[in-house]
């Protein structure tokens, strides 16, 4: 039997009701137990979307119909499931999320013990057992255990503390998106020392103030807030606080590229990023630049592998090998205070990283239209360009050219679009790029 695939670049994801339901949740509850040999215990935690509560019921009977013991931790961060899941030496961890999704979605992703998501080979272990239906119930007297922890709350957020050193007054206005950071991360940064200002961050699933996914179009009030309250900086989450994106003092969204090279200057060693980050990478970090697919946790893996110093996406999904190897949006907001109390104004800082015009498109596709497309894709774009110097099939096609252009056309792993990724030196030479491989999707839709 050839396994469905439930898992995408970052754990289940999908709309309520059609694709993600009680059933799914249960029986991931019972495939997860059989994978751990029916003992163990599993930490599970969730974020604010209204589903949340009739998923997490549903996981943990699966599981303690199998004979493992569940650790409930609440509404909390995705990073705080990653942590708790080491400290409290559990065998494996689930956040219930969809991340930046909107409200009708919600998602399963599972962590190993180290705090670490589960890779795409445990994935796919886990997708044959549920396929299979390998699962087994134990005897009345085997049950799991069900019990509530809420004391790693109170340790998360001393040792998020005790990791940053940030000037006394610091302004900081903190968006939570009404999602799962908003008890947790305005309290992090007002122990930390910062003077905080919230916006967004009463829980509520439905995400009134804005939507989940932290860009321009929906930062718009914190963007006018910082300069309205002359805050030194701006904060914002995702749906679940793995992320993290800066707003500067003049009220400008920080682009993502330069942000992660800002914060990657801070290590020494290695830093691991994915094939959509861009140019002022390898010219701004001390050590080398490796490359991966998209997705958290294949930066995680090769930060392990490699003894990295540090990893992240330039969507904001960042990791620290020094805390915890879950990606953390509140460590990482918390550092970049501390470099913006040590170091001044972020749009200078921001200012001295290289900067190359940058164009990220995306381009509605459906499941089944996304493996279409991309079957031929790095056929039909060789036969576009003619001054191409490198091919890298890692995730999707990414070309770079002899100007030191480059392209990556990859099909999302959590929603139903192609991404286009390009930088160039040039704006011109960016716009051409973008236009042909636009044209080339559109004609094989």
């Amino acid at each position: 039997m050839v396994a469905e695939k439930l898992f995408g670049t970052s754990g289940i994801r999908g709309k309520v009701g059609s694709e993600v339901t009680c059933e799914l949740a249960l029986n991931v509850g019972k495939s997860l137990a059989y994978y751990l040999g029916n003992q163990g215990s599993v930490v599970i935690g969730y974020d604010t979307r209204t589903t949340n509560r009739m998923l997490d019921q549903a996981i943990t009977a699966g599981l303690l119909e199998s004979g493992v013991d569940v650790v409930k931790i609440g509404m909390v961060p995705t990073p705080l499931v990653g942590y708790a899941t080491e400290k409290l030496n559990a065998d494996a961890g689930i956040m219930l999320t969809a991340s930046h999704n909107p409200s009708q979605y919600n998602g399963i992703k599972l962590w190993n013990r180290n705090g670490m998501a589960y890779t795409s080979s445990q994935e796919r272990e886990i997708e044959e057992i549920y396929a299979e239906k390998s699962y087994i119930s134990v005897s009345w007297e085997n049950v799991g255990k069900l019990s509530v922890n809420e004391e790693i709350k109170g340790k998360y957020i001393d040792d998020l503390v005790g990791m940053v050193d940030i000037k006394k007054g610091l302004k900081v206005v903190v968006d939570c998106a009404s999602g799962a950071g908003s008890e947790i991360s305005p309290l992090v940064f007002r122990k930390a020392g910062c003077e905080v200002t919230t916006l967004n961050s009463q829980p509520d699933g439905f995400f009134p103030g804005r939507n989940p996914e932290p860009n321009a179009e929906n930062l718009q009030t914190l963007m006018k807030t910082v300069v309205a309250i002359g805050a030194d900086l701006g904060i914002a989450h995702d749906g679940d606080a793995d992320r993290m994106i800066t707003v500067d003092e003049k009220g400008n969204i920080s682009p993502f590229d330069s942000l992660l090279a800002l914060i990657s200057k801070e290590f020494d060693g290695d830093i691991v990023t994915t094939v959509d980050a861009g140019l002022c990478m390898d010219e701004s970090v001390k050590g080398e630049v490796l490359r991966t697919p998209v997705g958290d946790v294949n930066v995680a893996e090769v930060i392990i592998e490699k003894n990295a110093a540090f990893g992240g996406e330039p969507s904001g999904t960042w990791l620290h090998p020094d805390f915890c190897m879950c990606p953390d949006g509140i460590l990482s907001g918390l550092r970049m205070a501390e470099i913006v109390s040590r170091d001044g104004k972020l749009s200078d800082l921001l200012a001295e990283i290289p900067s190359y015009p940058n164009i990220r498109e995306k381009i509605t596709c459906s499941k089944d239209a996304k493996v279409n497309v991309m079957e031929n894709m790095e056929g039909l774009l060789m036969q576009s360009f003619d001054d191409i110097v490198e091919v890298n099939s890692l995730d999707g096609v990414r070309l770079t050219f002899s100007d030191d252009s480059w392209v990556l056309v990859r099909p999302s792993g959590t929603e139903d679009y192609i991404r286009i990724t390009l930088e160039s030196r040039s704006e011109k030479r960016a716009e051409e790029i973008k236009d042909i491989c636009v044209k080339i999707i559109n004609e094989n839709l």
